[in-house]
């Protein structure tokens, strides 16, 4: 092996080390709240989660099985699914058609329409919250789990047309006039061929909406009476009632970071496609 490849070789070691580093840093507090997740009140009042490394008799499930018996959290949990599934399916769906109509379709105001959509992406959420809030109480749609998806849409919907728009009109020119030439309608090239070209943008919006629907707590602690409160205003509650109940706010703050942890692994390869494809292009 010459200098050259014994450099690059222990370059690509080093680099595989430091990643590896980061990577055990990164998990360690998802791996804190497992163990302490498994863990009785007594033995976390004894000693810190890496204790049970060295006595792992100190694990059980015992703490799970309390965490189903509260309808508090098993409801929210399902209220959690219920506001961010429906809110990403519609922003992806919604954004997707808008984001075509931007890219490829000719129509009166289209420039116009985009620069205030792109205007939108500056709007703080906070701004909205009031007024939101007013609306919806004379619509009946306040403390409602329709309500929070509808607000969630609306303020995801600026993002989600820019970022498709843009990752859209980056598509060849003469593959879309091709297509139309061969007899295609819009809608026939729409769903054929720019949303399978588009699925890593598609992915990857997908997985940042149902992230941020999921770990918000702001807009569900405003517009989410107690029946339709997720997952995060509901442990939070639960914090300001009983202060000390490890043994089911550590399952259930489990409960709500594995999900997201999960979608995120689950579509890893067309994120990283996306991540990608934009950078190339």
């Amino acid at each position: 092996m010459n200098v050259t490849a014994l450099r690059r070789a222990l370059g690509n070691s080093l680099v595989q080390a430091f990643l590896v580093v980061v990577g055990l840093i990164w998990l360690t507090p998802l791996a804190g709240l497992l163990l302490s997740s498994l863990r009785s009140t007594e033995d976390t009042a004894t000693g810190g989660w890496w204790t049970a490394l060295t006595s792992p008799g100190q694990l059980s499930l015992d703490n799970y099985s309390a965490l189903l018996g509260n309808s508090g959290i098993t409801q929210a949990f399902w209220n959690t699914v219920l506001i961010s599934v429906p809110t990403t399916v519609l922003v992806v769906v919604i954004a997707a058609l808008a984001g075509y109509a931007f890219a490829w379709l000719d129509f009166p105001g289209r420039d116009p329409l985009f620069l205030l959509v792109v205007a939108l992406l500056v709007v703080p959420v906070q701004i909205g919250l009031l007024p939101v809030a007013k609306l919806f109480g004379q619509l009946g749609l306040f403390g409602t789990i329709p309500g929070v998806v509808l607000f969630h849409v609306s303020y995801g919907l600026p993002f989600a047309i820019f970022l498709l728009r843009n990752y859209f009109a980056e598509m060849p020119k003469e593959m879309l006039e091709a297509a139309r030439m061969d007899g295609g309608g819009e809608w026939r090239i729409f769903t054929r061929l720019v949303l399978p070209v588009g699925r890593p943008a598609i992915a990857s919006l997908a997985i940042f909406q149902f992230l941020w629907v999921w770990n918000d707590m702001l807009v569900a602690l405003l517009f989410a009476d107690s029946s339709a409160q997720p997952l995060t205003v509901e442990l939070q509650s639960q914090i300001r009632q009983f202060g000390s109940n490890i043994d089911v706010l550590a399952p259930g703050a489990f409960l709500s970071l594995i999900v997201p942890v999960a979608v995120f692994f689950a579509f890893q390869r067309h994120f990283v496609q996306g991540v990608m494809a934009g950078s190339v292009k």
